[in-house]
């Protein structure tokens, strides 16, 4: 896991549709070559979090057995 501050350029960033209406408090998450980047919506030019597939894959598989 690693936090980048450069420009990755115009990547297709998505919010989980269990998000709702406010944006103003929710997280951003963009498919990359080597794993999956994480920001605030409310600083999108802030730090990013970067993770590999397998941490998003059981970040996901946790979230999704919580419901």
């Amino acid at each position: 896991m690693s936090i980048h501050r450069t420009a990755v350029g115009n990547l297709p960033w998505f919010k989980s549709s269990y998000s709702g209406a406010n944006t103003t408090e929710c997280v951003e998450a963009a498919f990359v070559p080597r794993g999956v980047l994480i920001r605030d919506s409310k600083q999108p030019e802030g730090p990013r979090l970067h993770v590999s597939p397998r941490a998003w894959a059981q970040f996901i598989s946790g979230a999704a057995h919580r419901n």
